[in-house]
């Protein structure tokens, strides 16, 4: 079998790392936090393109469209990883930011084999979802190669969604295969091919940045609260608690009691004590100013 992939950074030896199992425990520990410390300053270069990235995205789920991830192996667990915590976070409906791995949910925990080499399955996947001309589909790869990907990619590119890539090395195939190309080159990793490592690392800074931003910009929080998250544990009711105290500048009792009338809901709770209103009378501003709080308290 030849092996397209040799010329690729993340799959190069670096030869600082090339005695590393016969290293002190604590100096390969430090070799991999001063490897891991260059990710950021890669990830910087890309800021640009992760921006533009962010406000296409943002403009489509505006207009209702839904956010999906698509990867394989670690990229793919990345992807699954940053869509879970979108409903917790933001208070999203579980469809809205979605991700999609080669395998299916069993590759969550455990490797299936050739999953990634098929871009049929890819496809089909998107196919399965239904994607439309609102939705924004982001590859991730840290090869930019990946056949499962990249058959996604030109599945939505058929179906009219925004096509966004993220992947680790210039010039993927990947990236010509999106309207948004997205490439953090973070070079060779400490144990050859591990793009779990650098890779990983930067897929998950630039994820963070997809989701977040675009919450964001969808009114999602206020200020940096995270005013639409779902209190679904203790601590996190009590997060809400001193959430909507600091907003709306009252004690924790009152506090506790309006968002006991918004059946949770932190806005409602807010805008209740600001404006002396009811749940209803509440939601109704709330909803008359596109969800922004802001926007709702200063209407």
């Amino acid at each position: 079998m030849i092996d397209p992939l040799p010329e690729l950074p993340t799959e190069q030896s670096d030869p600082r790392y090339s005695q590393i199992d016969r290293l002190p425990t604590g100096e390969i520990v430090a070799l991999m936090n001063e490897a891991d410390a260059t990710v950021p300053a890669a990830v910087a270069l890309a800021v640009p393109a992760i921006t533009d990235a962010i406000e296409a995205i943002a403009t489509r789920m505006r207009k209702g469209g839904r956010l999906l991830y698509v990867g394989a192996g670690t990229s793919g667990r990345l992807a699954v990883l940053d869509a879970s915590e979108c409903p917790p976070t933001f208070g999203t409906d579980p469809e809205l930011v979605q991700g999609v791995i080669a395998g299916g949910p069993d590759a969550l925990t455990r490797s299936v084999e050739g999953a990634e080499d098929d871009a049929e399955a890819g496809a089909a996947a998107l196919a399965d979802l239904d994607v439309g001309p609102l939705d924004s589909v982001v590859g991730v790869s840290a090869s930019g190669r990946a056949p499962f990907v990249l058959g996604a990619l030109a599945e939505a590119t058929r179906r009219e969604a925004l096509t966004v890539s993220l992947s680790c090395n210039d010039g993927a195939p990947l990236s010509a295969a999106a309207e948004h190309p997205i490439e953090v080159v973070v070079g060779p990793e400490v144990v050859t091919g591990s793009t779990r490592l650098k890779a990983g690392t930067a897929q998950k800074l630039v994820l963070n940045m997809i989701s977040t931003v675009s919450m964001v910009r969808l009114g999602r929080t206020y200020g940096n609260q995270m005013i639409e998250m779902s209190a679904m544990n203790s601590k996190l009711a009590g997060r809400a608690v001193r959430m909507v105290s600091d907003i709306a500048g009252v004690g924790r009792e009152v506090a506790a009691s309006a968002l006991d009338a918004a059946g949770g809901q932190a806005k409602v709770a807010v805008l209740m004590i600001q404006h002396s209103l009811d749940a209803e009378q509440a939601r109704a501003l709330l909803h008359s100013h596109g969800e922004r709080l802001s926007d709702a308290l200063s209407g």
